[in-house]
């Protein structure tokens, strides 16, 4: 059964993507200022090394989706001012779906750390941050691009 679709203008494209972006934002944002205010906690100095360098390495994931986030806006101010274009939607979306990637990577990170903080336990720790991992990806990723497939829209390169 195929589902009625409708194509949108590129200005709607770019007006979507923009606002895709402000509400992921937001939510970044407050992790990031969660994540740097941990390292002050008196407990996180009492984390073992490796949970400390996960944690450090979940803040560079963090910065990275901003970078990624933040990126479409910028490209189109300093890029193409006054005019939307196909190619300023692809590398929009794209950047919007590649900070996913780093995203998942430092929530994964994040609940590492936190079970590990809670259970002193590595080996439910790893489980848990590999489950988040899994099920992040598995719910950006493969279920969205296993739809695409199935609705036989193929690897089509109009957006991401």
């Amino acid at each position: 059964m195929q589902e009625q679709a409708e194509k949108e203008t590129l200005k709607e494209e770019m007006g979507r993507i923009v606002e895709e972006a402000r509400m992921v934002l937001p939510g970044i944002q407050a992790l990031f200022g969660f994540q740097a205010i941990a390292v002050f906690n008196e407990r996180f100095k009492d984390l073992p090394m490796y949970v400390q360098d996960c944690h450090v390495a979940a803040l560079g994931f963090v910065v990275i989706a901003i970078a990624l986030i933040m990126m479409p806006a910028a490209y189109h101010r300093l890029a193409e001012p006054g005019c939307v274009s196909r190619h300023a939607i692809k590398v929009s979306s794209r950047s919007i779906c590649y900070a996913l990637a780093p995203l998942a990577a430092a929530l994964s990170l994040d609940i590492f750390v936190v079970v590990h903080a809670v259970t002193d336990a590595m080996a439910v720790s790893a489980m848990s941050g590999s489950a988040a991992f899994i099920l992040l990806i598995a719910l950006w990723f493969a279920y969205p691009l296993y739809s695409r497939h199935r609705q036989g829209r193929g690897a089509t390169d109009a957006g991401a």
